[in-house]
Order: structure tokens, then C-alpha cells, then sequence
């Protein structure tokens, strides 16, 4: 499976961005599709959690289900445990620059499990990833400290 990363630099600080991340409830407010998001697991002292997610890929809508695995304030990490897709792998990492400036770096890899072809595939995988990370640093900047 092959592995996209995309890197931005919020203007929040390092605890605002893993917050936001980890705010998984309020992922349909700002990623663009994602209809719903069930956590079904919940142990944020220990950094895991199970989401259920449902997403509109307009042509049919995806349930899948990731566990996360943290090391706060500086990484989250998934995998997939079941869904409508194959496999689905991937990780944020955050990096203070400076005390409200941040670096949030995003790798993921997504087994979609029905063939496109190879550029094709890479450009959604790609402008989706970019368009995630983008999303998510909107919502990392508006949140209130």
C-alpha cells in the first residue's frame, strides 16, 4: 500500500492541534464527506480510541472503523479494524515551532479494494489528503485557546 504525507503549518499551538485531532466527534463539522463519527471506544488517559465513520464518496458512502493510538501531544497513529475499504493506515505527527506554531505532518495509506488506475488513484489519494490536513488546520486555527 502506498503512503501519502502532506505537511502544514498551523498557527495554533501544539496542545490546540492534538486536541483538535483527537476531537474525533466534531470531524463531520470540518472534513468535507464524513457524514458521522461514532466512538465506540474511549481511553483517552492511555491515548486509544475506536471510531466508526461514515463517509459520502458520492458515488456510495464508506463505513469503515480505525483504532487510534496516541503519544500526546505529539502523534497519532491508526489502523483499520473493519470496513468498506481494504486497508487504511496512517499518522499525524506535530512539532512545536514555536510556542502557537506548529507543524502537523499527516502520512496515510488507503487500500480502497476495488482497482482504479495507478495515476488516478494517486491524484485522489493525494488531493484528498491534502484537502484532509488543509481542513483540519482550519479548524486548528479557529478553535478558541
Amino acid at each position: 500500500m502506498e503512503r501519502q504525507s502532506h505537511t502544514e503549518i498551523v498557527q495554533a499551538t501544539l496542545q490546540r492541534c492534538f486536541e483538535t485531532v483527537v476531537d474525533f466527534e466534531r470531524y463531520p463539522d470540518w472534513f468535507s464527506g464524513l457524514e458521522k463519527a461514532d466512538i465506540i471506544e474511549s481511553d483517552p488517559d492511555k491515548g486509544l480510541w475506536t471510531v466508526r465513520y461514515s463517509l459520502n464518496m458520492i458515488i456510495r458512502t464508506l463505513g469503515y472503523t480505525l483504532s487510534y493510538s496516541s503519544t500526546a501531544p505529539g502523534q497519532l497513529q491508526w489502523t483499520l479494524l473493519e470496513g468498506d475499504v481494504n486497508d487504511i493506515e496512517g499518522s499525524y505527527d506535530f512539532v512545536e515551532l514555536e510556542p502557537d506554531r506548529t507543524e502537523a505532518t499527516c502520512r496515510q495509506g488507503i487500500d480502497i479494494g476495488f482497482w482504479i488506475p495507478g495515476p488516478v488513484k494517486r491524484g485522489f489519494e493525494a488531493t484528498a489528503l491534502v484537502a484532509s490536513v488543509k481542513e483540519f488546520k482550519a479548524a486548528a486555527e479557529s478553535t478558541p485557546a
